[in-house]
């Protein structure tokens, strides 16, 4: 389950960090500045800083699940391991645009949660 978790903050470095950066490098003068002032950002600027507060939302109650489930020794690591890979999944077709692939990936990430904390129950 360790593995899960460091893999899931990986992914969050990814996407909240070095995505937003490497889309937005024209604007590094502003990424290094204060950021007092808002600058116009690119659609896809737009959609990749939406996906991260997606996943933002969704990877506190997994880490909390995955936590607990390692104090009370529970094996819930397949189920965690779907969510995982459903959110990886999920950020190129938001990126993409692809509205309902992206939605159905996002009901499955979500039904994943609900199902690892049936797991501990």
């Amino acid at each position: 389950m360790v593995d899960i978790i460091i893999y899931s903050l990986a992914l969050a470095m990814v996407q909240l960090w070095l995505l937003p950066m490497s889309i937005n490098l024209k604007n590094m003068a502003w990424l290094l500045s204060s950021r007092d002032e808002p600058i116009d950002t690119s659609i896809l600027q737009q959609r990749v800083d939406r996906a991260g507060a997606n996943l933002q939302v969704g990877l506190v109650p997994f880490l909390a699940l995955c936590l607990l489930s390692m104090q009370i020794e529970v094996d819930i690591s397949a189920t965690a391991t779907y969510w995982l890979v459903l959110r990886v999944i999920y950020v190129p077709l938001y990126m993409a645009g692809t509205n309902v692939v992206r939605s159905v990936v996002w009901v499955a990430s979500t039904a994943c949660l609900i199902y690892m904390a049936m797991q501990l129950v």
